[in-house]
């Protein structure tokens, strides 16, 4: 890996949100899908959970494929599981959604540990959904429509978050956990030994400070190369 390889990972990552999420309650559209999770991965968002309605939809593709590669996404066949799991983390559920109950989605403390919950498409959040959120948001509009679109109103929603969390002093702080910091170096950084590593069922090597990994001979031999031939390679 690359100095400047490894600052850009290192600069993202102490940026990550680690109590920001988004739960996708059966959104099936590609762009959609694709849009949200790029929008989370520029937000700061370091996990996105989805609620599937059929096993065949459990993959995020498209544009989203680069951005995918450093987000976790969590997949759930039922809407409680995926709130329960959320509730689990002290968040603040909330839920798009135009009711006579639902706040203007800037009157919410985002600062908070919070999880957004954005509906299908075409229906909307499920009626589970709104029973188990703490709080309906609602993005006011003064024109004839009365929604917008899935991955639109997913972007507005977060950057106001963002917008609250950098006046908190709540971005540029390391506050994601070690082992997803060295998880994310080695896959960033060294892509090929990653996939040999799932090929092969072996542990992550150590990520030094400066980018490089660190692993006794036997990982080396079981990798079929030695470190001199790797640091070779490198420079």
């Amino acid at each position: 890996m690359t100095p400047k390889r490894h600052q850009r990972i290192m600069q993202m990552l102490d940026q990550r949100q680690p109590d920001l999420t988004v739960c996708m309650e059966g959104v099936h559209k590609t762009h959609n899908l694709a849009a949200v999770v790029r929008t989370c991965d520029a937000i700061g968002v370091s996990d996105v959970h989805a609620v599937w309605k059929n096993e065949e939809m459990q993959v995020l593709g498209g544009s989203a494929a680069g951005s995918q590669n450093w987000i976790d996404v969590h997949n759930y066949s039922k809407t409680e599981d995926a709130i329960s799991a959320l509730k689990k983390q002290n968040m603040q559920v909330l839920v798009t959604n135009l009711s006579d109950t639902a706040v203007d989605f800037r009157e919410i403390d985002y600062t908070k540990p919070t999880a957004i919950i954005l509906g299908q498409e075409k229906f909307g959040a499920s009626k589970k959904a709104l029973e188990m959120a703490d709080q309906d948001i609602v993005i006011p509009m003064v024109g004839m429509v009365q929604s917008l679109n899935v991955s639109v109103a997913c972007s507005v929603v977060l950057y106001e978050a963002q917008r609250q969390r950098q006046l908190a002093g709540m971005y540029g702080k390391a506050t994601i956990c070690e082992e997803r910091r060295q998880r994310a170096l080695f896959e960033g950084g060294h892509p090929i030994f990653a996939e040999a590593c799932k090929r092969k069922g072996l542990p992550y090597p150590h990520i030094d400070e400066d980018g490089q990994i660190v692993a006794d001979e036997k990982w080396w031999q079981q990798m079929q190369m030695t470190q001199q031939a790797w640091e070779n390679i490198d420079d």
